[in-house]
């Protein structure tokens, strides 16, 4: 069986084709426009004409790509950036209508939820109760469990894009008193989320998402040419240092910093500060690199639970006009 699935992101959209033989989805095939929808949308403003046409554009490519390589019709979802535009309905639809393709937005919990299940299958049982971070564009997202699934999630607006444009717009770089002032946003919202991950007392930390390979790749972790199967470590003393690396350079210089690229460049500094409140608060030292994320976690959901889970979030989708409640998870509870 082969099978696609299209990730919808603040700054790329992302196409990833997989043989699904034995339960694993196994790359085929990857692709990726380049959007930045992060440059044209503001947060919780809506998605501006021109940015849906090459949004229609991109997910039309995919849908093509994914065809070629002999996938069926892909998984397309959006994450923080679509769902909470007042105009996500008249995107959907538009999308929808011109290309073919369903494209739905996944609430927050419920990227963490899938994100967690990508992340525990590339780790194994043996990493024990498990804590994940996620950073987007424009949200971040903690999970913890100790089975195949979460047993807590919490999804926040901390994106690095978002917070980049409410504390740091037409500062470059930001005076130190506005890198205060972000520091201090995230600690207050990470309040509560951090003293459960505390209280749960994980075995083990890892993060996902292009904003944490950069950041690892700036404090240390070995470079993508090395291969996924690399262990990636990225402490967070190491983190600490990065901040003021990237606090003292405009975007422009800091895309000449390794790992860092152009694109994120501007909002290198609003992720790294989350990573590190985040980990700071949490009381975790170290986090993993984990390459697989929220696309492997749809791709294994549809493997091992079938179809009709991925129909769930189409009615969802379809039934709501506000951003959609969580869709439960067959099996949340397990803990084994």
């Amino acid at each position: 069986m082969r099978i696609s699935v299209v990730d919808v992101g603040s700054n790329t959209v992302r196409l990833v084709v997989a043989d699904a033989e034995g339960g694993v989805p196994l790359p085929v095939h990857t692709a990726k426009w380049r959007l930045r929808l992060s440059d044209h949308v503001r947060p919780g403003g809506p998605v501006p004409e021109e940015a849906v046409e090459r949004l229609v554009e991109a997910v039309e490519g995919a849908s093509r790509t994914a065809a070629k390589w002999g996938a069926a019709g892909p998984l397309a979802f959006a994450t923080a950036v679509v769902r909470s535009a007042p105009n996500r309905q008249e995107v959907l639809r538009t999308v929808r209508t011109r290309t073919g393709v369903g494209l739905y937005t996944l609430p927050g919990e419920v990227e963490a939820e899938l994100t967690f299940l990508g992340a525990r299958r590339w780790m194994g049982w043996r990493s024990g109760p498990l804590a994940l971070f996620d950073i987007g564009g424009g949200s971040l997202e903690v999970a913890f469990g100790r089975g195949r699934l979460p047993d807590y999630v919490a999804s926040l607006p901390l994106g690095a894009g978002r917070l980049t444009h409410e504390f740091f717009e037409g500062q470059d770089p930001p005076p130190p008193e506005a890198v205060r002032a972000l520091r201090r946003k995230v600690r207050h919202q990470l309040r509560d989320v951090a003293s459960r991950i505390r209280w749960e007392g994980p075995r083990t930390a890892v993060a996902t998402s292009r904003t944490f390979e950069q950041l690892g790749r700036l404090c240390g972790t070995p470079p993508g040419r090395r291969g996924p199967f690399v262990e990636r470590r990225m402490h967070r003393a190491d983190l600490r240092e990065a901040i003021e690396a990237l606090a003292a350079l405009p975007a422009a210089r800091r895309a000449e910093l390794p790992g860092i690229s152009a694109p994120r460049s501007a909002q290198s500094l609003a992720g790294a500060v989350v990573g590190h409140t985040a980990m700071k608060l949490t009381g975790v030292r170290t986090v993993t690199i984990c390459p697989w994320a929220i696309r492997e976690g749809v791709l294994l959901r549809h493997i091992e639970d079938g179809a009709s889970w991925w129909a769930e979030i189409a009615r969802r989708n379809e039934e709501h006009t506000s951003p959609p409640e969580p869709v439960p998870l067959r099996i949340a509870t397990a803990t084994t």
